[in-house]
């Protein structure tokens, strides 16, 4: 599963982005920046996203838009900390749902990716997407990538060893570049085909650990 920008929009962040409340809690004006910036960042690109087209878009002042973010790349950082907290709520549920079927989670993500890839609003990963515009090792935005990423490895380390799957954390670097693979299959590939194509090679992937016949 991938959530995108797009999807931010329709969920409650969770995450307190800007500063702060009085009280802690979410300010209204950093909820609405991050809400109006996550679909134009997704959409057309973060660097192509300038500050004051969010500040436009959002219809608030540049002093409430740099009170909450005094920088964009605080922004990009909040957007990119907010899909990965909402893709991490998402599986979770998954999870609890079926406590004891860590396959069965396993394939729900790689069901639920390829149904969402090469649709009309697809943009593919919003982390790989960042990743290539920030290239820098020790920028935030490529801390805040990496930080969803070991994220992802783990959780699906951690479901391969309920699986009692040999060299869980190999297996799940191996269904990793598998789920980034299905991000750049492309427009003319119908999304039926990449969730059958995922679902067959993670499976394979997982099936021959377990048998130790690698």
């Amino acid at each position: 599963m991938v959530v995108t920008g797009t999807d931010l929009v329709a969920q409650e962040l969770a995450l307190v982005v800007g500063r702060p409340t009085r009280h802690g809690g979410q300010a209204e004006a950093a909820r609405r920046i991050l809400e109006v910036a996550a679909p134009l960042f997704y959409g057309h690109g973060i660097r192509a996203v300038s500050a004051d087209l969010v500040i436009e878009a959002a219809g608030v002042t540049k002093a409430t838009f740099y009170r909450h973010f005094p920088t964009k790349d605080e922004l990009v950082v909040a957007y990119l900390s907010a899909v990965s907290e909402a893709e991490q709520r998402e599986l979770g549920r998954w999870r609890a749902a079926s406590p004891d079927r860590p396959g069965e989670v396993l394939e729900r993500y790689a069901r639920a990716l390829g149904a969402q890839a090469c649709g009309a609003a697809f943009r593919g990963c919003p982390f790989l997407n960042a990743m290539a515009e920030y290239p820098e090792v020790e920028h935030p935005v490529q801390v805040a990538v990496e930080r969803h990423r070991s994220w992802l490895r783990g959780a699906a380390a951690d479901l391969l060893g309920q699986l009692g799957v040999r060299e869980p954390d190999l297996v799940a670097l191996e269904l990793v570049m598998l789920r980034d693979g299905a991000m750049a299959a492309g427009s003319g590939v119908p999304a039926a085909q990449v969730e059958a194509a995922l679902v067959r090679a993670g499976t394979a992937i997982v099936r021959s650990a377990m048998l130790g016949s690698r």
